[in-house]
């Protein structure tokens, strides 16, 4: 179980960190600084991803939907980390 949350939680943010050593090029062309793709790797891991994958073409039709939902599923990691205490019990107000 431990594995698989640490998956989880680094699985996409080492899938940045890799591809960013192996195709600098691409990310060079999406991002005009190293600041925004490192806090995008620190804290939307997969929306960075995304975004390095559908940005250099230009963001266009469909392209707007994938980002939209990795940012969801990057938001959603956030709100289930503040709803629930540190035991998995739920907080009440």
């Amino acid at each position: 179980m431990c594995l698989f949350v640490g998956l989880l939680l680094f699985g996409p943010r080492i899938v940045d960190v890799l591809w960013w050593l192996v195709d600098p090029v691409r990310w060079n062309a999406t991002f005009d600084t190293v600041l925004w793709p490192i806090l995008g790797i620190v804290f939307l891991p997969l929306t960075t991803l995304v975004y390095v994958l559908v940005a250099p073409g230009g963001i266009h039709g469909f392209d707007a939907v994938w980002l939209a939902l990795a940012f969801l599923i990057d938001l959603s990691g956030y709100a289930g980390s503040r709803r629930y205490g540190r035991r998995g019990r739920r907080v009440t107000a």
